[in-house]
């Protein structure tokens, strides 16, 4: 144990080294400012399609939370490293050529109820030391090197964001801490939309009616001698067993959005018949799936490039992990729809599915019953 503890605490203080600035400005300055309020996903925080007046500064604070979340009907819970409190992180939008100007806090001592965000709820204790690695972000481990903050601590990062598309971020403290965060749910998406918004591969300008964000999770929960999950007081605590299941890479449960049925029932999806939705789909440690049983991927960019042309008409694509991707589609019938990851153990067996709830008129044209089962007698 004293081992591991101390090979943690040698690559934190590596990583905390801030790398030496560079001579030359940032461009940033006089740009106008925006601050974007951070909402719980699967939603996205209100943004344009397309980039109005020239680039600007867009601020943003992630405020850390060390809780503990149920994550399976039977009551099964983690002690969950967190940015604001849920599974997946917030996503971020901004445009191409926009800068990000990213304040970390990691608060000391008991954290309330964030009031003014619905959904975030609970208090907890921070004890961890967190960071933060951009994949959209260019140098300084993904500006990792530069947002190492201890309980007590905040940092702020201004960086431009250079490449349109989705990406990951993640905590990234230095050795073992950096599995053990992500999988312990400390992760999320940044969108760089094109100034310009989407594009079809010929140049014609693409449109969304809904978003929704949804983060892929992978936990390692230990069990005990009885054969249940175990339960820890803290994420220190939890560490040590924790690490050995990982070692495994047998995940015990792999969920949307931090638990099972997270987005079905009362929290699915809802759009209507003839609206475009874009599916943001991340997971920030292991390869995925995403399908949506009953329709398909109009418009796919799985490697997350909005510069490239996406793909059309796929049944399932492949999102790697460490990254992110998106699907666009409009949607042709009513009815329910299952948005899962198609290794179908993961999604049925350990919970990575969710719901999309879909008004509007039936098409016979499209599809149409003829003969409703019964006796072939």
């Amino acid at each position: 144990m004293k081992t591991i503890l101390y090979a943690i605490l040698a690559s934190t203080i590596a990583m905390s080294t801030v790398p030496a600035q560079a001579d030359k400005p940032s461009k940033a300055g006089g740009l106008k400012r925006v601050k974007q309020e951070m909402v719980k996903p699967p939603m996205l925080p209100k943004h344009t399609q397309k980039a109005k007046g020239g680039p600007k500064i867009v601020e943003v604070e992630l405020v850390v939370r060390e809780r503990e979340m149920t994550i399976d009907p039977l009551g099964t819970t983690i002690q969950a490293l967190t940015f604001m409190g849920s599974v997946p992180a917030p996503i971020i939008v901004v445009h191409e050529g926009d800068y990000v100007e990213l304040t970390v806090v990691n608060p000391k001592g008991e954290i309330e109820d964030v009031s003014s965000v619905e959904g975030w709820e609970g208090t907890s204790t921070n004890i961890m030391s967190h960071n933060i690695d951009l994949h959209a972000v260019t140098g300084a481990l993904g500006g990792a090197g530069m947002t190492l903050v201890a309980p007590g601590q905040k940092a702020t990062i201004r960086f431009k964001a250079t490449k349109s598309g989705v990406f990951v971020y993640h905590c990234a403290p230095g050795g073992p801490m950096i599995p053990y965060h992500v999988v312990q749910g400390m992760n999320g998406a940044i969108m760089v939309l094109p100034r310009d918004g989407l594009k079809d591969g010929k140049g014609n300008s693409l449109h969304y009616d809904r978003a929704y964000y949804v983060g892929e999770q992978d936990y390692y929960i230990p069990k005990g001698p009885d054969g249940n999950y175990k339960k820890f007081d803290s994420p220190a605590a939890a560490m040590p067993e924790t690490l050995e299941v990982m070692k495994t890479n047998e995940p015990s449960h792999v969920v949307f959005n931090g638990a099972v049925g997270a987005l079905t029932g009362e929290n699915s999806l809802t759009a209507k018949v003839g609206e475009s939705v874009l599916f943001i789909h991340s997971q920030a440690n292991r390869d995925t799936r995403p399908h949506l049983i009953g329709g398909h991927g109009d418009y796919v960019w799985q490697s997350g490039s909005f510069d490239d042309a996406p793909q059309t008409n796929l049944e399932t694509w492949f999102i790697a992990g460490g990254s992110a991707g998106a699907a666009l589609y409009t949607f042709r019938q009513p009815g329910l729809y299952v948005y899962l990851n198609h290794n179908l153990i993961d999604a049925v067996l350990k919970g990575a599915a969710a719901h999309v709830k879909v008004e509007g008129e039936w098409d016979n044209d499209l599809l149409e019953q003829i003969y409703k089962a019964g006796s072939i007698e």
